[in-house]
């Protein structure tokens, strides 16, 4: 056996009758290199083991997985494109123009919502199911994606630390990818049979629908609430069902589910059956969503009570339940109950502000997630009471987690400016609306003033654009930094700029 000290280039090969230097004179369990997180290939009768360093540069397929992953994502985006286009995806019998097409396409895939055709009149039912399928695929593949990438990067670490972070988050499985996604299509199917199972009475007996008409449409709401795509049937999305707690309430709860991340989910319900406690990550994704669903369903509520053309005009039952409702949606979810363009200057910054938020990670929703959120608040108090570090819930963050959140706030917001300036430059409307749409764009909300459809082709172009940036950006831009393979091993003297 040779060994050495350590680094990336140590091998070690154990076959026939040598016994490995281990200290003790023990001999080391038959099955051990099982329990190993890094890649072990079998050669030649002997168990070949590769250190993680360079079990890392060894395996191309991981060294890009975000760059995998965007291939996929623009074929299957390509793909949805040239269905639209069919002569069957349309009513007219002509199917999309280009421009329109792959902007349908791209805002289904990444579960945007944005929209510049009626779904409901300008496509066929063929071109109507395309777009579940797309925001199935957006929803369910994003989120499987993501718990991927999260066990590439534990594979990343040494084996203490895996074994730390599996202990802390309890989310991600080393080697269990196939049980990721089974859980994930288990949430899936189960969460869209519920709403579906809950709307689609309603629809058929209050809304004068016939069983199979009613069926459809709760169908693709429960998908499209669930994946937070913001698609509808109606050109005015769910205004027709304004004030009806029986169908906004589910899929209001669907949003919230969906957007939540489904690791979060899968903790919450082994904590409910094995009382086990909660890691960080979940302790403060679902207290910052909490705190901003409770915040924006009051906010919202009181800025529109008074407004004629929102809330104003309806009775007090239906005023709290579309308060309920848009207090929920802006984070992600996408359909409204009154008309978004109508609203108070306020009331859209305050959704404006929801939306660049987004949900939790891991999950259908976008924004720059409630954690990154929770991270720079804790941040600011940690400054402010003068910590050296910065602490939640009895645990210290690292600084490289830090380091990504503020990353990832900075590069979202110069993605909004650069997008609402050019569009300010090249357009007549104003300032309020086109960063409301910048915005939804990017945190793939789906909510919009209106004016999405009579932007000029290249802008539209320009939106579907950032919603692959919204979409993907944040999984792919932090897997890049966990990815790093080259380590400084010297430091520059400090020096202290002047803050403030």
């Amino acid at each position: 056996m040779r060994g050495g000290a350590g680094g990336d280039g140590v091998r070690r090969r154990l076959g026939g009758n040598e016994r490995p230097m281990n200290g003790t004179g023990e001999r080391p369990l038959t099955r051990w290199w099982r329990s190993l997180p890094w890649p072990i290939r079998r050669r030649s009768g002997r168990f070949h083991v590769t250190e993680p360093g360079v079990a890392q540069r060894e395996i191309g397929a991981w060294r890009k997985p975000a760059r995998v992953f965007l291939t996929i994502f623009l074929m299957v985006n390509l793909a949805g494109t040239l269905l639209l286009m069919l002569p069957v995806s349309t009513t007219d019998g002509r199917g999309l123009d280009f421009v329109p097409a792959l902007f349908t396409s791209t805002t289904s895939l990444a579960v945007c919502g944005l929209s510049v055709i009626s779904v409901g009149h300008d496509l066929s039912v063929f071109g109507q199911v395309v777009l579940m399928v797309l925001m199935q695929v957006g929803g369910m593949g994003i989120m499987t994606l993501a718990a991927i990438l999260g066990t590439a990067v534990i594979h990343r670490f040494g084996l203490r630390m895996q074994l730390n972070v599996q202990a802390e988050t309890r989310s991600l499985w080393v080697g269990e990818v196939s049980g990721l996604v089974r859980r994930v299509a288990i949430i899936f199917l189960v969460v869209q049979t519920c709403v579906f199972l809950m709307i689609a009475p309603r629809m058929w007996l209050a809304y004068d629908m016939d069983p199979l008409q009613a069926a459809y449409s709760a169908l693709f709401h429960a998908v499209s609430s669930f994946n937070n795509a913001g698609l509808s049937l109606y050109d005015d999305s769910m205004t027709r069902f304004s004030g009806d707690a029986f169908i906004l309430l589910p899929i209001a709860l669907a949003v919230i589910l969906g957007g939540i991340g489904f690791p979060v989910i899968i903790e919450l319900w082994r904590s409910m059956r094995r009382r086990e406690r909660w890691s960080l990550h979940t302790k403060l994704t679902v207290t910052t969503s909490a705190v901003l669903i409770v915040a924006g369903v009051v906010l919202v509520t009181l800025m529109e009570w008074s407004n004629p053309s929102t809330l104003g005009g309806l009775h007090w039952w239906a005023r709290l339940t579309d308060g309920f409702f848009h207090g929920v949606v802006p984070r992600s979810g996408g359909l409204n109950a009154v008309p978004t363009g109508e609203m108070r200057d306020s009331t859209l910054l305050l959704t404006i502000m929801l939306m660049f938020v987004g949900g939790g990670s891991a999950g259908t929703a976008g924004g720059i997630k409630v954690a990154t959120l929770a991270v720079l608040f804790l941040v600011v108090l940690s400054e402010v009471r003068a910590h050296d570090n910065v602490h939640a819930f009895g645990r210290s963050l690292p600084s490289t987690v830090i380091r990504q959140s503020l990353s990832l706030v900075f590069l979202s917001a110069s993605v909004v400016a650069f997008g609402t300036l050019l569009i300010l430059r090249t357009t007549a409307f104003d300032f309020m609306q086109v960063l409301f749409e910048v915005v939804s764009a990017v945190g793939v909300v789906g909510l919009s003033t209106g004016i999405t459809p009579d932007l000029p082709p290249w802008i539209q172009v320009l939106l579907a654009a950032f919603m692959v940036a919204g979409r993907i950006g944040p999984i792919t831009f932090v897997t890049a930094l966990a990815f790093r393979d080259r380590n400084r091993h010297y430091t520059f003297p400090q020096a202290r700029p002047i803050i403030g």
